[in-house]
């Protein structure tokens, strides 16, 4: 039976310049949009240079959705390069042909287009969307994605007065194909030049006006590179209320950690005097200290900003940074008895009690390799097949990569070798990951199609005596975790969504040359129940240019 779908056209003004944006009415699940994505000129710190902006946006447009909703997005590349987005958080359930990057997905060629079909498949929450290829996160193409539970589904908080999004992120003023053309000859990056909030970093150049006395909601990710930056708001509360699609207890906080990758969403009660107030952003566990702010400002103000500087802001960091971090990101508790997606309350699973099936412990490396910068998991350092991984298991092409290519825990003395490193996982499985982290700085990881079970971290060697440390009855649950400095961070995961996924150092340096691997999960029934069938309008590339997806004939 067909479906009548109604369309309705927002529109909405960014940067000068009009979005347009297809939606379904509330009672549809589904929703269209149309995406162009070009280049522009941006200054986001007050210097001209080279944006990746979409529908003329830079941020670009939010995706509002509800849970279980179909999304239809298609995308037309006008950049001269090939170009993908991927949905960072969103699990894609059983369906990871969509996902992105281009371990699983064929790039869009200059001058095509591509049109992704997703579901949010039993998620709520904020999250953000971003491109996946080469370092063209560095030049913008990104913006936020949220999530909202259906109508009947009880939320922990009454509705706020409005919803926001914040983009954070360090920012590079070099173009982005000149910062890969860097790492492509073996360097490191040079230092960003600056902090932005949602593509903006010369300080108290927006504001938001607010009103006294109600309460907003503020969904706060970090689409940077590479820094951890902290977000406050002077003089007033956060009171976190959801991590990455978890409700989580409602701690009140002054600031916020928030590593690259991780999205938080707090609320805010505007019970302050009327003036204006600085929301500032600064980055995190470097030497070179960097920030900007913006402003928020109350209805029935009279009065001018309220009195800040850059020296006051650092004066309220504390002493011992890492300690302090450490200590709230032990704070930050799943709400148990509040509802998720479904109904049922967020604690009904007691993940706490399932039989761990496998342990991985993973350690990243760096190391010269003919005589050129790497990153490694365990030893090997990632390189990119000339096929994406999932088409290539798809149509059973010999050659692309080999499962079993990372080993489980590292090795010692074994130095790092190049590799397409995929490891194999069973559907159902259970697992344990420690992250370890032997480095002088702060890690951020990020596993496509899944949440985990953020379960301990501390400083110095995971050990097995480590686990009567764990949090096993309310672990937040989300899908990017932070590894603290000489640390370790443990995670449980339940593989309950096939496909191949994506595990990653969110340090996007440290990913493009080679800190990541892809986790297969295989379910060895091969049912539409655990997977679903290549899109019939799937990109073929590589290898796999020659082969017809499933809805094609030769």
């Amino acid at each position: 039976m067909m479906l009548n779908l109604k369309l309705r056209i927002l529109r909405r003004q960014a940067n000068a310049k009009e979005s347009r944006i297809f939606i379904v009415q509330a009672d549809d699940p589904y929703r269209f949009f149309d995406w162009r994505v070009t280049y522009g000129n941006i200054s986001p710190l007050g210097i001209p240079q080279r944006g990746i902006l979409i529908n003329g946006q830079y941020p670009g447009p939010d995706i509002y959705s509800v849970t279980n909703d179909n999304l239809i997005i298609n995308v037309h590349n006008d950049l001269d390069e090939p170009f993908l987005l991927s949905w960072n958080g969103v699990q894609l359930r059983k369906n990871s042909y969509q996902d992105g990057v281009y371990g699983t997905t064929c790039p869009i060629p200059p001058g095509k287009n591509y049109t992704y079909a997703i579901q949010v498949k039993d998620q709520i929450g904020s999250f953000f969307y971003f491109p996946s290829l080469a370092v063209h996160k560095a030049a913008g193409g990104f913006g936020g994605f949220r999530i909202l539970s259906r109508p009947r589904i009880p939320v922990p908080f009454p509705e706020p007065a409005g919803d926001f999004t914040f983009l954070i992120g360090d920012w590079f003023e070099h173009d982005h194909k000149a910062l890969k053309a860097i790492l492509d000859r073996g360097h490191k990056l040079p230092l960003p030049e600056g902090v932005l909030i949602n593509g903006q970093g010369v300080s108290y150049i927006s504001s938001l006006t607010v009103h006294k006395g109600k309460t907003y909601r503020f969904r706060i990710s970090n689409v940077g590179l590479q820094n951890t930056l902290n977000f406050r708001i002077q003089g007033h509360q956060m009171k976190l209320v959801e991590v990455e699609g978890t409700h989580t207890i409602q701690s009140m906080y002054t600031s916020l950690d928030i590593h690259v990758g991780q999205s938080y969403s707090v609320l805010v009660t505007m019970d302050q005097p009327d003036q204006d107030y600085d929301i500032v952003v600064s980055t995190k566990f470097v030497a070179k200290k960097l920030l900007v702010s913006s402003t928020i400002h109350y209805s029935n103000s009279r009065h001018s900003r309220h009195s800040s500087s850059a020296n006051s802001v650092h004066a309220e960091q504390p002493a011992d940074e890492l300690d302090w971090s450490i200590k709230q990101a032990r704070s930050i508790r799943t709400n148990l008895t509040a509802s998720g997606p479904r109904p049922n309350p967020q604690g009904s699973y007691h993940y706490g009690r399932i039989k761990i099936s496998r342990t991985l412990i993973l350690e990243s490396s760096a190391a010269q390799v003919r005589r050129k910068q790497r990153y490694a998991i365990n030893g090997v350092s990632f390189v990119a097949a000339d096929t994406p991984l999932k088409l290539a298991d798809y149509f059973k092409i010999k050659g692309v990569f080999k499962v079993g290519s990372i080993p489980d825990k590292p090795r010692r003395g074994g130095g790092m070798r190049m590799e397409t490193s995929v490891m194999g996982a069973h559907h159902r499985d259970f697992l344990e990951i420690i992250f370890q982290n032997r480095e002088k700085i702060v890690q951020s990881y990020h596993l496509d199609g899944y949440s985990f079970w953020v379960v301990g971290m501390d400083r110095g060697t995971w050990s097995q005596a480590s686990r009567r440390e764990y949090n096993l009855r309310d672990a937040i649950s989300r899908s990017t975790t932070q590894v603290y400095p000489e640390s370790w961070t443990a995670v449980y995961v339940a593989l309950d969504n096939v496909g191949m996924w994506n595990l990653r150092s969110e340090y996007w340096a440290r990913q493009y040359l080679g800190q990541q691997f892809y986790l297969q999960v295989y379910s060895q029934t091969h049912s539409l129940r655990d997977e679903y069938l290549l899109p019939k309008n799937a990109l073929l590339c590589g290898r796999a240019s020659n082969k017809h997806t499933p809805f094609t004939t030769p």
